[in-house]
């Protein structure tokens, strides 16, 4: 029973709470009332089994609620009304429709980064404070506080809970797509140095799986579950036993998840005849997903998918990864060339991967002392303990080497 409950609520949290905001208006209502009604259930599906319909019967339970803490509050005419019109609601949205409400509203650019993330993680995945604070590393307060200056912001601002129009969509379908990916980027590679955190990725996987579905016409939604997964496929084979980083082409890849890689590849090879953004990084990552071994891999194609990214929008790190597929296709001298042609970019300073991706061409030229001190610079700037290990243990290497200029 309690299984089937869990289930319900990763299920039908979003389209509960989703209704009872859509139905009042009031999201700190809508949250009560959720809450009753899954409290509700417990007892109640025990008694009498779990319902052929579980949401509708979440949804029913939480509208009954709300109206009468609504009956029992109201005194006002136009509150009154209100009232009315939540008896006369029987039959709920469909729940994509009540999803993509949610989510829009959660991500509208009127309200800051974090407590877009905050208020989807709370009211579209239903994610206590105490969950989200653990996964971001913050305080519960501060959870808190940007989930009930969001929830303000959208009363004060009068945001609309709905999806946008058609003129308005694809432009905001980009907000949430990018709330999302931060989500799956925080957990897959923490920018404090932790280790991955699972549950924070896949919450991101399921996002973009719900908005995936729900916007069935609109490519970049499934380029993103394509890279989302494609990446989180590599998850067990990302850190070895001592919790140190294992790079992309010493990974064990029979530790992938070939289902994850499958799904994948299929979702990036329809998303990238539109070649948006998300879909070209996904068909990037197909490349790698698809070779057997890392010797393997297609570096020309790789090359060809980074220049159709950056004809879309010039990105200095995506000019960074771009030389090093070019390394990888032409040699190192090629790579090397290419990275200190970026060695003046502003949007490039202080970025640990400079370094590195040059140490990396200077020691596959056979420069050993040089690539070991530039290794040092990037472990010196290294954003996290975990990458600067990396660092250091391949600088510990080239310094133990003699200086005999050999190819490694």
């Amino acid at each position: 029973m309690r299984a089937a409950l869990a289930a319900a609520y990763r299920g039908e949290w979003g389209v509960v709470f989703g209704t009872i905001v859509r139905l009042t208006g009031d999201w700190e209502l809508a949250e009560d009332c959720a809450q009753e009604a899954f409290a509700r259930a417990l007892p109640a599906w025990e008694r009498e089994g779990v319902p052929q319909k579980p949401g509708a019967w979440l949804v029913t339970a939480a509208r009954h609620r709300a109206f009468d803490v609504l009956r029992r509050g109201t005194t006002e005419r136009g509150k009154l009304a209100e009232v009315a019109a939540l008896r006369a609601a029987r039959e709920p949205q469909p729940p994509g429709d009540e999803r993509l409400r949610l989510v829009f509203t959660c991500c509208h650019p009127a309200l800051p980064l974090e407590s877009r993330v905050a208020l989807t993680l709370r009211a579209v995945s239903g994610l206590t404070t105490r969950e989200i604070a653990r996964a971001f590393l913050v305080g519960e307060d501060t959870v808190s506080q940007r989930i009930l200056r969001a929830k303000r912001k959208i009363a004060a601002a009068g945001i609309p809970y709905r999806v946008p129009p058609p003129g308005a969509r694809a432009e905001r379908l980009h907000g949430v797509l990018a709330v999302i990916y931060l989500m799956f980027t925080e957990g897959y590679a923490p920018s404090d140095g932790s280790t991955q955190r699972d549950s924070l990725a896949e919450e991101a996987v399921r996002l973009a799986r719900l908005v995936a579905a729900e916007a069935p016409d609109e490519p970049e939604a499934r380029g993103l579950l394509a890279l989302l997964l494609l990446q989180h496929s590599r998850r067990a084979a990302r850190l070895d036993a001592d919790g140190g980083l294992v790079t992309l082409d010493r990974q064990d890849r029979t530790r992938w998840d070939h289902a994850l890689v499958a799904e994948g590849v299929a979702l990036a090879r329809e998303a990238v005849v539109a070649g948006g953004p998300y879909a070209l990084q996904a068909a990037i990552a197909a490349q790698h997903a698809l070779a057997p071994t890392a010797a393997a891999t297609d570096w020309a194609a790789i090359v060809t998918w980074y220049d159709r990214l950056l004809a879309l929008r010039a990105n200095p790190v995506v000019e960074l990864n771009r030389a090093v597929a070019v390394g990888m296709h032409e040699g190192p001298q090629a790579q090397l060339d290419a990275v200190d042609a970026l060695g003046t970019s502003k949007k490039l300073a202080g970025n640990h991967a400079v370094p590195a991706v040059r140490a990396d061409a200077l020691r596959r030229l056979g420069r050993a002392r040089e690539a070991a001190g530039v290794y040092r610079t990037a472990e010196s700037i290294a954003p996290n303990a975990a990458i600067a290990r990396e660092y250091a243990k391949q600088a510990a290497v080239l310094e133990q080497m003699d200086e005999g200029n050999v190819p490694l």
